[in-house]
């Protein structure tokens, strides 16, 4: 069969005669290469089959686009999507891609149903939505003059501990004088109609209830909204469901609470308008309730009060098409949170494929508004879509196998939240065209023991062999491995084949470029001496095991290349004369030369000072060389120049040249140039040398003693300075002590008077 030659789409199949095309030892898978390796190999053009895949649109009409002159159109005539219909034939590995079109129809219609929390919480709610379906029939006249809205109520579960189950309770779930209707699970209020009146009428009959738990049984009514087609009368046109509540939600798991086991099973079960089954089946699971809404094309907008916002922005990004509106306490807010919530929804495309086929991958590429292109999973939307874009998606299909039936697939590719779709119907290339006229009988096969079919014998049964030459009833295994030894081995097909009536059929490679060949399968194209991790050096063909080398190429890697131009040295010379050039790589001939042309010398001593010394003594007449100088430095050529601007400059020059600059025992300097051109070493010297100036005794002796003047001015400003300060400290000292000094007010002991008093003795005081 050919199937197993397609499974690449690059290998094309030769049907010529296997006889004639392929050679000893090759089985008939050899017969599948690439179109280029097929040529060489002397196959007809016209025998070489080589199917391709292909693109056939089946149904594309265009997409709507509204005018003046367009009436209205009922939502069966519009068209937002193109093509509808492809068949993708595919070939394994080759990818097919088609352009799908999306363009966002003015006037589309929208069916808009109401679904609502009627817990005692949403009391206030109910009365700013009683009249909800006028207003909001007002409001979307300016997107579509195709509008209806729908009412449902939803509680929840009516087991404990969801609800109170006493008598009294159940007929009215709220406390004190409250006036509350039986609790209930779902309750489809209004089917959808464009009577915005009578949604009003109907609202305004309905009755808050209650229950006993915070989370709500919203999940339950979401299910019933989306499966009860008929029931809600959904149209195939956008479809929006509006959720509000005020509260959280159960979910798949919390009816064990109420004894309630059994999975959700995703059917209708509307009875008057009323859900009968969720005392008997659990909540809906999150992944449930998204496969239903994408199912039935609903986008969904979660209107919920600010408390509850983080819990329903998380659950939206679980469900694809959805949006959350913050609803205020009382939902007064509620005509503005639609409109804006619509228009975000409507404003994004994204699209879904349905179940793909074992094997098949698909990958898509957007074109959005303005040119932004996205690749990944951003090639599957467009945002900021506005009424009249046009958008395009390059949609690629890729099979990476045949299938195991020989049926077409079908998958279908959508936007989410539209009714339209594009069916892509995928067929297989699993066999070559020419097994269709296979030769039966051939007399090609041995006497018509096969069928010949793609240029080989598939043979009867019973027969074995090429051409079906033997039976295997007539012959012995024994004699006809015989054939297949080599040197009367113990190996058979040397261990890379099989042996099929006394003949080595070669096995085949997982890497078809990889084959054994010849009459024992001893020889293979892949087992050759490497060079650089590349077979053969890249410069040559593996045969049976050696390399044959491209030309300029020699080794047994093919790894040695004749070329000597990546020997050449600027100078012209191979290797600088200095070693030979082997394998296009020098080998330098004198071991302290080394680099790619033997230029580089590290222990060698620099060309100005290998020079230095009979420069010197030839320009003159000095150094170390000055005796033997007609001795030892008469090899190079010496031209004397004026100034150091007439030396020979390196971007004059065509050869290497060295620029020098060197300096004698005196301490002056000379400068030269050192060059070998045409094989003549030639040597520019300038003529004079460039000594340093002696010193200027003068200036040096002014400056000494301007020197140790200024120092002793500096020392003698610093001891005055001292001076000062130590004087100020003492009289502050001395101040201090005066002021602090106290005297003693006693008389002097040794002090006497000069006045001496003598009382008269004869004075009697009279």
């Amino acid at each position: 069969s050919c199937a197993s030659y397609l499974y690449s789409s690059v290998l094309v199949v030769c049907f010529s005669l296997g006889l004639k095309f392929l050679t000893v030892g090759q089985p008939k898978s050899a017969r599948c290469d690439d179109v280029e390796s097929l040529r060489k190999r002397k196959c007809d053009e016209k025998n070489i089959e080589n199917p391709r895949g292909n693109i056939d649109i089946n149904t594309n009409k265009p997409v709507t686009i509204r005018n003046s002159n367009t009436g209205k159109l009922k939502p069966e005539q519009i068209t937002q999507i193109q093509p509808q219909k492809v068949t993708l034939t595919l070939r394994s590995g080759e990818a097919q891609t088609f352009d799908l079109k999306f363009r966002r129809a003015e006037d589309y219609p929208i069916d808009l149903y109401y679904l609502m929390d009627l817990s005692f919480s949403m009391k206030d709610d109910l009365e700013n939505v009683k009249n909800l379906g006028t207003d909001l029939m007002r409001e979307m006249q300016a997107i579509t003059s195709d509008f209806r809205i729908g009412f449902g109520s939803f509680v929840e579960k009516t087991v404990m501990p969801y609800i109170s189950t006493t008598p009294a309770r159940l007929i009215n779930p709220c406390t004190g004088n409250q006036n509350c209707t039986s609790p209930f699970s779902y309750k489809n209020v209004l089917k959808l109609t464009n009577k915005g009146d009578e949604f009003n009428r109907l609202v305004s009959q309905q009755q808050i209830s209650g229950n006993l738990d915070s989370p709500e049984g919203g999940f339950d009514a979401i299910m019933q909204v989306a499966v009860c087609e008929e029931q809600i009368g959904w149209r195939n046109v956008t479809r929006l469901l509006v959720f509000s509540t005020d509260a959280g939600f159960h979910f798949a798991g919390d009816g064990k609470l109420g004894g309630i086991v059994l999975p959700n099973d995703g059917k209708c079960h509307l009875e008057n308008n009323m859900y009968t089954m969720s005392h008997y089946y659990d909540y809906p699971s999150i992944a449930h309730l998204v496969q239903k809404l994408s199912d039935h094309n609903i986008q969904t907008i979660f209107a919920v009060t600010e408390e509850f916002q983080p819990v329903y922005k998380e659950l939206k990004n679980l469900i694809p098409k959805s949006a959350v509106g913050t609803l205020s306490s009382n939902s007064s807010n509620v005509i503005k949170l639609i409109i804006d919530a619509y228009n975000s929804l409507s404003s994004e495309v994204i699209l879904e494929n349905g179940r793909l086929p074992e094997g098949v991958s698909i990958t898509y590429k957007s074109i959005c508004k303005n040119g932004v292109e996205g690749t990944g999973e951003n090639g599957r939307k467009c945002s900021n879509i506005s009424l009249g874009d046009e958008v395009t998606f390059k949609i690629s299909v890729e099979a990476q196998k045949c299938p195991s039936h020989d049926k077409p697939e079908v998958i279908t590719i959508k936007p989410l939240g539209f009714t339209e779709e594009v069916e892509v119907v995928l067929k297989f290339i699993c066999d070559c065209e020419c097994a269709a006229f296979g030769e039966k009988n051939s007399k090609d096969c041995t006497n018509g023991h096969g069928t010949l079919e793609c240029g080989a014998c598939k043979c009867n049964e019973g027969r074995i062999g090429g051409q079906c030459e033997c039976s295997k009833d007539e012959v012995r295994t024994e004699d006809l491995d015989a054939n297949c030894r080599k040197d009367n081995g113990t190996d058979i097909c040397s261990n890379n084949g099989d042996c099929v009536c006394g003949t080595c059929e070669c096995k085949k490679r997982e890497n078809p470029a990889e084959v054994y060949s010849g009459q024992y399968c001893e020889c293979d194209n892949f087992n050759c001496d490497r060079s650089n991790n590349k077979l053969c050096g890249g410069h040559g063909q593996c045969v049976c095991r050696k390399c044959v080398c491209d030309a300029n190429y020699t080794g047994s890697a093919c790894d040695c290349s004749m070329d000597s131009s990546t020997c050449l040295a600027k100078n012209g010379q191979i290797c600088n004369g200095r070693g030979i050039c082997d394998c296009g790589i020098c080998k330098c001939t004198n071991p302290k030369f080394q680099g790619p042309t033997c230029e580089i010398c590290p222990t060698c001593p620099g060309v100005c000072t290998e020079h230095k010394d009979c420069v010197q003594c030839r320009a003159f007449k000095e150094g170390e060389k000055k005796d033997t100088c007609e001795q030892d430095c008469s090899y190079f050529d010496l031209i004397k120049v004026n100034d150091r601007d007439k030396l020979p400059q390196p971007t004059d020059q065509s050869f290497p040249l060295t620029h020098c600059k060197e300096r004698d025992a005196n301490d002056c300097w000379f400068y030269y140039t050192y060059a070998i051109r045409n094989g003549t070493k030639e040597v520019y010297v300038v003529e004079s040398l460039e000594c340093p100036a002696g010193p200027d005794i003068i200036p040096i002796v002014a400056g000494v003693v301007a020197g140790i003047v200024l120092i002793g001015l500096a020392l003698l400003l610093i001891w005055k300075l001292l001076m000062i300060i130590h004087d100020r400290r003492e009289f502050a000292k001395f101040e201090k002590e005066k002021m602090n000094a106290k005297w003693d007010a006693s008389e002097n002991p040794i002090y006497k008077s000069a006045v001496t008093t003598v009382i008269n003795p004869k004075y009697e005081g009279k």
